[in-house]
């Protein structure tokens, strides 16, 4: 069966918006074949709701580094890996070959003040012009200080950083530091590996892309992958960003985005993988974060005339982003970053502003923007969190804590519900309206209660 990479996905899909057919996607699109690991009983009398019962909104940014134009410098190199293919025989040379920084501000800016978090890609080595934890050549040293900097300031409040692996073109030889050659489908990372890898192996490459974003000052929960990067090893992938993200930075819940999850009928929600030692004080599991759309902002080259009103119309009644709100599924925005900035025209970014306006204006009651991170914990929280009744109430035992983690409890209680951790009772606050929903709150709806609280990590008991 044909197993399309993301890449192909989303050549497919702009082919068939530019020739006005249908969005839809073969099933295969998304394709997680990874076991699911452990799972605990969740008692029925408690449903685990969205966060604040509201639609999880992410935007994932792919393609994006300091300064470098990826797609100016990635295409001389798809082109000598695959002479024969006609999308990589484009005119390279007259695009720009810098995204400035003063882009980055102004997109930065634009979306803290509009509230839109996500995912934003650093390829560490970009296209083999530098190591950004050493020079970029091109640019000075300030320029690239700076550049991190502005990444460190102005986008971690509300961005992921990401490794798109280390050069998001050549596979790197860790023993070097230099590209594999001769340049083919099998030394490049949208392809590699051809052949079966272990889990060590493909640790070791993801935590030397990690690595450098370490010495870079930036924080990393979740890795990237770059095209079909993996495709072959798809269990081992899985396994290996946990143990690279745990081994470089520690983090207790890795995730990361490979699929993108665009047919009709596809779920958009997080897979949990892997997953370990639930009853015990080090719980692993890894959270697999797919997108929900294509790329219709202007292509991972930012050559294509952008198509935003494919994610939502100007009134937000129709496009994919719509689809899935109404729907009440997680709606995760893709693109790539030179489709963003658009060979300098800014029209990615400018229908970009168009479509989040729409959504906020319709339904900023019903969803909430979240880091991918975000959506990965809360639904580690959410499937994989214990849930018995007692008689002193229900007893939830997290094997990872949760901000705004939102239930709803079939009950007629006149009394505040509690919820006790230790010996810390917690009585929540009455709101009238779901739309003021937040932590440390609770609504009541006919014959049940909606409560929102931050769940701690372990056990809790619930009294409502």
């Amino acid at each position: 069966m044909w197993k399309p990479t993301r890449r192909d996905f989303l050549k497919t899909s702009a082919a068939l918006a530019a020739a006005g057919g249908t969005l839809s996607v073969p099933a295969a699109a998304y394709v997680p074949e990874n076991p699911a690991g452990e799972r605990p009983r969740q008692d029925e009398g408690v449903e685990v709701l969205h966060p604040r019962g509201r639609v999880p909104l992410s935007f994932i940014i792919d393609d994006s580094t300091c300064l470098v134009n990826m797609g100016h410098f990635c295409m001389p190199q798809f082109a000598s890996a695959w002479p024969d293919r006609q999308q990589y025989k484009k005119p390279w040379k007259t695009w720009p070959r810098e995204i400035p920084d003063d882009f980055v501000r102004q997109f930065g800016q634009w979306c803290a003040e509009n509230g839109v978090r996500g995912k934003y890609s650093i390829v560490p080595n970009p296209a083999c012009v530098g190591f950004l934890d050493r020079e970029l050549p091109g640019w000075s040293r300030k320029e690239l200080k700076d550049s991190l900097a502005l990444v460190r300031d102005l986008m971690l409040p509300n961005w992921d950083i990401h490794p798109e692996m280390i050069t998001h073109t050549r596979v790197i030889d860790l023993s070097t530091g230099r590209p594999l050659e001769p340049a083919s489908s099998a030394t490049m990372e949208n392809s590699w590996p051809r052949e079966k890898k272990s889990v060590d192996e493909l640790t070791e490459y993801l935590a030397y892309a990690l690595r450098i974003l370490k010495n870079c000052g930036l924080p990393c929960e979740g890795v990237t992958t770059p095209g079909g990067f993996g495709n072959l090893v798809k269990p081992e992938l899985s396994l290996a960003a946990g143990e690279a993200l745990r081994d470089v930075y520690g983090v207790e819940l890795p995730h990361y985005f490979k699929y993108v999850a665009s047919g009709k009928d596809e779920s958009t929600e997080p897979r949990l993988e892997h997953v370990s030692g639930l009853k015990t004080a080090n719980p692993h599991a890894v959270v697999n974060v797919p997108a929900g759309t294509g790329d219709w902002f202007g292509g991972w080259d930012g050559d294509l005339k952008s198509r935003g009103q494919l994610y939502s119309n100007d009134d937000a009644t129709a496009g994919r982003m719509v689809e899935l709100i109404e729907r009440g599924a997680p709606a995760v925005m893709l693109c790539h970053w030179p489709g963003m900035y658009s060979q300098g025209t800014r029209e990615g970014f400018n229908d970009f502003k168009k479509v989040v306006t729409a959504l906020n204006t319709r339904f900023g009651d019903r969803t909430l923007w979240m880091k991918v991170s975000e959506i990965a914990r809360y639904w580690a929280a959410r499937k994989l969190t214990a849930i018995e009744r007692k008689a002193a109430g229900f007893v939830l035992d997290a094997p990872f804590a949760c901000e705004a983690f939102t239930v709803r409890v079939k009950s007629n209680r006149a009394r505040p519900p509690v919820v006790i951790h230790g010996a810390k009772p917690l009585v929540l606050n009455e709101v009238h309206r779901q739309r003021d929903l937040a932590g440390g709150s609770w609504l009541r709806q006919k014959d049940a209660l909606s409560l929102c609280f931050d769940l701690p990590k372990g056990k809790s008991t619930l009294k409502a």
